[in-house]
């Protein structure tokens, strides 16, 4: 347990420690910090309930062609496991690779971030310890989401979908975000609606085409209970509504503000979906999380002129996710398969 707490304790330390470092020891010193992050999360040893599911990918792997593996569902991912098999690598290499991915983008999108180490520590209790060290192919695709998110602010729609399209290779869910392109445009509404849904449906036909009657057959009809679905899209919820609430002071930008006044709508459109099916739709809120960075490291900037303000602020939102973590430690059904932490044998 206390190798998790360490991940929170890094960025609070930076969040709590007054003063900016120069901008390349800044980016060094994340970059160190990732590469950490990257470690614990790549070299985990059983630890993550779907640890033995992704043992078993990797032991099928060395039975198949390449071929065979790009047939798979999620070819990025089956596709990875076949290339480390042939080069005389482990489980372990391919969970650094996807820890690498996932960190690059949690990296990028939180340096983005007006306090970006705020922004780091919101993410370590679900997103980083749940997800990244959790959800192998499913973490690569939010890592690339990222990525896509900060191109889409940056009005880079083409580069949007490209990262989302790369993230759908290793979980085809990822597919699902591509319509936010579209809405979220403000210029050449028309044709870049008309772009985005034709790359739409081409993924679509390529990867979710086969699977989609047993996808729905899995999710929605066996009525799989995804336990503590409904808690996280209630953690999604709450920056939504404060989105809602305050998305001019928290997001002067107009373009900016659409898109992620969008997501927010999206956050509270999975409430009343939970219910309905919650395994689908807890798996659809992890794209979701990145609002959780978004508006908790810009709601300090709410007292602008009042200090006292700020950083009464910035503890409230330090106290929510220490409570977030400890509860899910503590009290969360699956945190057994966390615990304890165990890193890759020695032999």
């Amino acid at each position: 347990m206390l190798v998790y707490w360490l991940l929170f304790l890094i960025p609070l330390c930076a969040v709590l420690v007054p003063g900016r470092l120069p901008p390349r020891p800044a980016a060094g010193a994340w970059w160190m910090v990732g590469l950490l992050f990257v470690l614990v999360a790549g070299l985990r040893h059983e630890v993550g309930g779907d640890w033995y599911n992704y043992l078993g990918h990797f032991e099928e792997s060395s039975r198949y062609g390449f071929l065979y593996a790009l047939e798979q569902g999620d070819p990025g991912y089956h596709g990875l496991n076949w290339l480390v098999d042939r080069l005389g690598g482990s489980i372990y290499h391919v969970n650094l690779v996807c820890a690498a991915i996932f960190m690059c983008g949690t990296v990028v999108f939180c340096r983005r971030q007006p306090r970006p180490w705020l922004a780091l520590l919101v993410a370590v209790p679900y997103l980083v310890i749940v997800v990244g060290m959790g959800y192998s192919r499913q973490a690569v695709a939010v890592g690339f989401t990222l990525i896509g998110l900060v191109a889409l602010g940056d009005h880079r729609t083409r580069a949007f979908v490209v990262w989302i399209a790369l993230g759908a290779l290793f979980h085809k869910s990822a597919v699902l975000l591509l319509p936010i392109a579209a809405l979220a445009a403000s210029r050449n509404r028309a044709l870049r609606f008309l772009l985005v849904a034709l790359i739409t449906a081409l993924l679509y036909y390529l990867l979710l085409a086969d699977s989609t009657e047993a996808l729905w057959e899995n999710y929605v009809e066996a009525q799989y209970h995804s336990e503590g679905g409904l808690v996280r899209v209630l953690m999604n919820s709450v920056p939504a509504v404060l989105m809602l609430l305050w998305g001019k002071k928290l997001v002067p930008d107009p373009t900016q503000r659409k898109l992620w006044m969008l997501i927010a709508w999206l956050a509270l459109a999975c409430l009343p979906l939970i219910s309905l099916a919650s395994t689908a739709v807890d798996r659809v809120a992890l794209y979701l999380i990145p609002l959780q960075l978004f508006v908790f490291s810009r709601m300090p900037g709410l007292m602008r002129k009042d200090t006292g303000g700020r950083t009464f602020l910035t503890l409230s939102v330090v106290a929510y996710y220490a409570a977030v973590e400890f509860v899910w430690l503590n009290f969360a059904d699956h945190a057994q398969y966390w615990l304890p932490y165990r890193m890759m044998p020695p032999w």
